[in-house]
Formats: structure tokens, sequence, C-alpha cells
């Protein structure tokens, strides 16, 4: 086993092969060892997220070190048939690479049992491993910008179904009706990890597109109580809290809250639970009315704040208090003159319904309540004994501007050792700007200089982390934020510390980061008993 630093909560345990990481993960899961958050399995590697208070990197490395890798794997006993039409796009050009015919390539593809690997890329594809050997093809070598649900397709040793339109590389073979992927039943993916898959040959036969996810309405409660009204949401309002964790077996990260400390602090200025969902709203823009009595808080980005009253009297008042609201009253966020996002929480909470456990909106995998929009009703929450107001609180005085230079320390690793020593000592010394191509799945950045790969090989897709600092061939990097893919193939140089997320999640466009290396890459192996 080698194990890679991924950062201060996470470390990557890199084996030889996939019947070894299956054997690794097995063992994990039938007996745990305490103080592991989270496991994401992937090709040859599992990523092991961990709470540094209750277990030391030092001790996992020991302990997983000491794990058979020796034992076999049961397979789970549910089996799945997929029906596919075989009429790909690269049916063709597969056959002719592997040297065979269009129908023995359909014959091989459904006369073998798969197995679900691992789950990734998106919520509800698995990689499926154990079919026909001489099916394997390289990725294409310009990913299409959009592929259908349902597409059926090859990468490498593995085979897979999108469960919704994505950009994506692989060899598209065939189409299924068969949804991976709905969030109308109970487990939403289709495909869990050790179930038996078989595809079945439907060609000629009518198969639709598989149905996109839909996205969870707002939950009206029966009663005819209090509620906030959207005029205006300004570039983007969604809701928030922190996160849907424990999803990677279905293939969700955890999204969730990008300053999570500005969450919960909106939250105690209200009464709330730290973890209560708030709305987040970027570069302000956002106006709201109260429906009946309610209290509220902004937090987060230091922005101006105007209340109209119902009596059309008007006056800023500051963010980072508690604001009482009567029937009628409004409030008007103004562009932030530090930081970009802030967090609106009410007094009781927002009444949504939670999908997988968490009310955050996943902007990548399409989980979770729909994007705000002006004329939006949200229902609030009657409010129960206890909610106390909080004390108003200072705001924080770290929040980046787009003329500054913002500091971020990182955890060098997992795959350093990918890069050129060059490329390693110009990560640290070169300004990186951030593009407008920025989001909520990441901050895409650009330097004067490229940073060059030591080893060009294809990287097998493995976990990544929230603030991962992944290296496209561009040599531009992406920093992985809250709606990062649970796994990807490029390799990811260094990561973001835990203590400085919350300030990459404030940094505006046009703003340029420096990088700060806490320790020099350092991978541990050891041989497997």
């Amino acid at each position: 086993m080698r194990f890679l630093p991924v950062n201060l909560d996470a470390l990557l345990v890199e084996l030889d092969d996939l019947p070894q990481t299956l054997a690794l993960l097995a063992s994990l899961q039938a007996e745990p060892i305490d103080g592991i958050d989270e496991l994401v399995p992937a090709a040859r590697t599992i990523m092991v997220r961990f709470r540094p208070t209750t277990v030391t990197h030092d001790a996992l490395v020991e302990r997983i070190g000491r794990r058979s890798l020796a034992g076999p794997v049961e397979r789970a006993s549910t089996r799945v048939e997929i029906p596919v039409d075989y009429d790909g796009e690269d049916l063709g050009d597969v056959a002719q690479m592997l040297g065979l015919s269009r129908d023995e390539v359909i014959r091989r593809h459904t006369g073998s049992d798969y197995t679900v690997a691992f789950t990734g890329f998106a919520p509800g594809f698995a990689y499926l491993s154990g079919g026909h050997p001489s099916l394997n093809v390289p990725r294409r070598t310009t990913p299409r910008t959009r592929i259908p649900a349902g597409a059926v397709g090859l990468a490498g040793a593995f085979s897979g179904v999108y469960p919704q339109a994505s950009p994506g590389g692989w060899q598209i073979i065939g189409v299924t009706a068969t949804p991976m992927w709905d969030l109308g039943r109970d487990v939403p993916a289709l495909l869990q990890p050790g179930f038996t898959v078989r595809f079945v040959d439907v060609s000629g036969q009518r198969v639709a597109v598989a149905p996109a996810p839909q996205a969870a309405a707002v939950d009206t409660p029966s009663h005819d109580g209090p509620a906030l009204v959207v005029r205006s949401t300004g570039l983007q309002a969604l809701f928030q809290d922190l996160g849907r964790h424990g999803q990677a077996g279905q293939g969700v990260s955890a999204s969730g809250a990008m300053d999570r400390g500005a969450l919960r602090a909106a939250n105690r200025l209200v009464g709330n639970a730290s973890d209560a969902t708030c709305i987040e709203i970027v570069y302000g823009g956002f106006q709201v009315t109260s429906r009946g009595d309610t209290v509220v808080a902004f937090a987060g980005a230091d922005a101006p704040i105007e209340l109209v009253r119902a009596s059309g009297v008007r006056c800023a008042v500051p963010s980072h208090e508690a604001i009482a609201l009567s029937d009628g009253d409004s409030l008007a966020l103004g562009e932030p003159r530090a930081g970009i996002r802030s967090y609106l929480a009410v007094r009781g909470g927002f009444a949504i319904a939670p999908v997988l456990g968490s009310r955050s909106t996943d902007t990548l995998a399409h989980v979770g309540p729909p994007h705000l929009r002006a004329g939006d009703v949200l229902p609030v929450h009657a409010v129960t004994r206890g909610a106390i107001v909080g004390a108003p609180e200072a705001p924080r005085e770290d929040l980046p501007t787009a003329h500054q230079t913002v500091v971020l320390d990182v955890v060098m690793g997992p795959r350093t050792d990918w890069f050129t020593p060059e490329a390693v000592a110009l990560l640290a010394s070169q300004l990186w700007t951030v593009t407008p191509q920025s989001n909520r799945v990441g901050l895409r950045l650009a330097g004067e200089t490229p940073l060059s790969r030591e080893h060009t090989g294809e990287l097998p897709s493995e976990g990544t982390a929230l603030g991962a600092i992944q290296v496209p061939p561009s040599g531009q990097p992406v920093l992985f934020l809250a709606d990062h893919p649970l796994t990807g193939g490029y390799p990811v140089i260094a990561c973001v510390a835990p203590h400085h997320l919350d300030r990459a999640g404030q940094i505006p466009i046009g703003a340029q980061v420096r990088f700060n290396p806490l320790r020099a890459f350092s991978a541990t192996t050891r041989d497997t008993p």
C-alpha cells in the first residue's frame, strides 16, 4: 500500500489493482476504524476522510497498513438487467480499434456479468468491472460537450451508463431507457457497489432517453404561517446547509454552503441550530419581503443592507445582527465591498423538504431544491421554544477583495509527484487569477506559466476532496469547491487546508491567489500482509 496525503483530514490509499482496492474496502467496511467518516473507493485507490480529533494520520497509516488484501470480496445478492439499444456514436470506432465486427462487440458486451466496483463522476454513475477482457478501449481524445442521459459507454476496462446529460469522454456504444438515478426511489441510485449487472441487447426496439433527475420543490406547510417573498435573486440565490455527507455510495458529494462559518453565524444570530438551512446569495442584488412577522439575519460578505418598512420609511441596517421584520417590510442586499457570498437565515428555519438528508442545492449534480426565483414564497417554520436570538457579531476581517492577493494554505498531494519540480515550485511562487468561469464547482485559475507534468499517462479515476487543486492538460489549475465531482481523472497537485476553505468560498472574480504549502509532499509505503 502507498499512503498519499490529501489534506489535514484526508488521505489516499493507493493499491496495485481493483481487486486489492475492493478487498481493502470490504475489510474497512466489515471492521470500521473509529474516526473514519467516509470512504471513497475508485479504480486503484480509496480516499479516507477522517476526524483528526479522533484518529491521527499516522495511526491510520499504521492500522490500515496491517489489513490483509487476500480475503475474498462478497458480491451483493442484487442483480440488475439493463436493456440497451446498441446504436451508439462510437460503436463503429470501438469495433475498428479492437479489430472486431459491431455485432461481435455487442455479443461480448452482453455476454458477461459486471460488478459495480465504485461510483462517482455524477450521482448514480457506476463504474462496472468484470466484462469481457478484450473490451478495453481508451477514452476519446476530445471529450464531447454533451452526452445524453442513458448513454452506455466504455473507458479502459470499465463500462458505465450516464445517469444524466453531461460532458464526457467515454466511448458511447448504445443507450438505455432505464434510469440510473431517480429521486422518486427510496435509494435514488439504481446501481450500488457490489451489485451484479447484465446488459441485454434490445437493438431496433424503441428506446427513449432516460429522464433527467428532478429537483425537489418547496414544501409549503398547510397552515397560513409567516413566509419570505423573493423579489429579486441577484446573480444566484440557493438554499444551502452544511451538506449531505455519507452519500459516496451513490456517487453524491456533500455540497453545502461555500462559507460554512458564515452560515453558522447567520443561524446563531436568529436562534437556529447551527446547521439550519440558509439562502446563499452571490454578489448581492437580493430583495425579500416579509409576509407576517419574522426575524432574519445576514452574515458572510461585507455588503450594504437597506430596510424598507411597509410604511415606506427607508434606513440602512447592519449585517451580522438580527433584524425584526413586520408584515410588508422588505430588505435589499447590495453589492459586497468584500467577499461575495452572503447567508440569509430566518428564525425558525425555511420549510423545505430535504433531499438525501440535506436541503443543499448541488449545482453540478442537480440534487436538492431548485434555484430561487423572483416571486417564490418561502414558508417559515413556527418558532420552537428556546430559539434565543443571538447578540450582534463582528464581521470577519479577512474577507477577500478583487484588489488584493489572497493567500491560501495548502497541503501538497496526493499527486504532487506527477508534476515536474519546476511546476511544484511554480504553484507557490506564481500568482493565479480567478477567472469568470468560476462557480460553486470550482475556481478556475489562470497563471502566466502553466503547470507541467512529469507523468503524461492517464490517471485512473480517484476520489477528490473539497479544496483539491486539480490540473487538467492545459496546466491551468481548478480549485474544487462545494459542488465538485466525487471522483476525477486529472492529477491533484495540492489541496487547500480546511481552515482556509471558507476564505476560498468568498474569493471574487479577478482576485489573485497565492498558495502557501504547509509542508513538502511525502508519501508512505507499507508492505501488504
